[in-house]
């Protein structure tokens, strides 16, 4: 046991009690994989927490400086959310939580692609490999599904109904370069968005 094993065996073997061992052990192997993935995912919307988000980003940073791909980031924010909770309550705001969390995270659907809850009513996806004008698209995509999902927002000085900005920036990752500066990209980009009237999308201009 001091050389890392959990248990043993002694000889002469007994299939019964190998099956009871094997069996314990793959049970175990389940739940702490359970644990780990439940580790990964927002309590509230079910999708990938901000743990796991960045765990994912900087994977799909190394890989794109070994494979000279692009990494793509997208930030959206729920336009006046705060306006949203004080007015329809806090139940209602969770739920509408987790409706543009699923609407955000259907239109992502390739592997190396991931939408994760940022934190608040921010949400934050990366996509990795494909052109920064694929990722625009993808990004213009959750805008209108968010819009076409027409929850009622009579707080909102934007629409009737519940909005996102959201903010792009893509690029090939460079040794000095850094994730978190492409995070930041792409919130300079939202900042941008939501200053000339929110409900619209802004690409961060690395050139």
């Amino acid at each position: 046991l001091g050389c890392g094993a959990v248990d043993y065996i002694t000889k002469p073997f007994s299939m019964p009690i190998v099956r009871a061992r094997v069996r314990t052990h793959l049970e175990l192997k389940r739940h702490r994989d359970m644990l780990e993935n439940l580790s990964n995912l927002d309590g509230l919307t079910g999708i990938p927490n901000r743990r796991m988000f960045e765990a994912h980003l900087d994977r799909s940073w190394r890989l794109g400086l070994r494979e000279k791909a692009v990494v793509s980031v997208i930030l959206a924010d729920i336009d006046h959310f705060k306006a949203y909770n004080d007015s329809q309550g806090h139940l209602a705001g969770d739920e509408c939580l987790r409706r543009v969390a699923r609407i955000l995270g259907s239109q992502v659907r390739r592997p190396m692609d991931l939408v994760a809850r940022y934190g608040g009513e921010e949400f934050i996806g990366v996509l990795y490999g494909g052109s920064p004008e694929g990722v625009v698209t993808v990004a213009e995509a959750m805008r209108t599904a968010v819009e076409r999902a027409a929850i009622p927002h009579r707080s909102s000085p934007v629409a009737n109904h519940v909005t996102v900005s959201l903010g792009v920036a893509s690029l090939v990752p460079l040794r000095d370069g850094s994730p978190t500066a492409l995070v930041g990209a792409a919130d300079q980009a939202l900042y941008c968005g939501k200053e000339s009237g929110r409900n619209t999308l802004r690409v961060f201009d690395f050139t």
